[in-house]
């Protein structure tokens, strides 16, 4: 597929749901991590494409969390996350 076109990935956020879980807002993550919020934003609504392992690293830090905990894969076939 084309750039203008990027082929869906099927790699789910749960970031909304464990920032909800325990009562933090994407400023109090963006100042435990030092991630901008505008990047944790796009985690947290689907966007991103790739995460870094260093962010990845620091927000399940934050959250006392597994990366599993917060990114899930859907099964081939499934809805497309949005």
């Amino acid at each position: 597929m084309s750039e203008d076109d990027p082929q869906p990935h099927r790699v789910v956020s749960r970031l909304g749901a464990l920032l909800e879980d325990r009562g933090m807002t994407l400023v109090q993550l963006a100042a435990l991590t030092g991630v901008t919020v505008a990047n944790l934003s796009v985690l947290k609504n689907g966007r991103a494409r790739a995460i870094r392992f260093s962010t990845l690293t620091a927000v399940c830090d934050a959250l006392g969390c597994r990366p599993g905990d917060l990114l899930d894969v859907e099964p081939p076939g499934a809805a497309a996350p949005r």
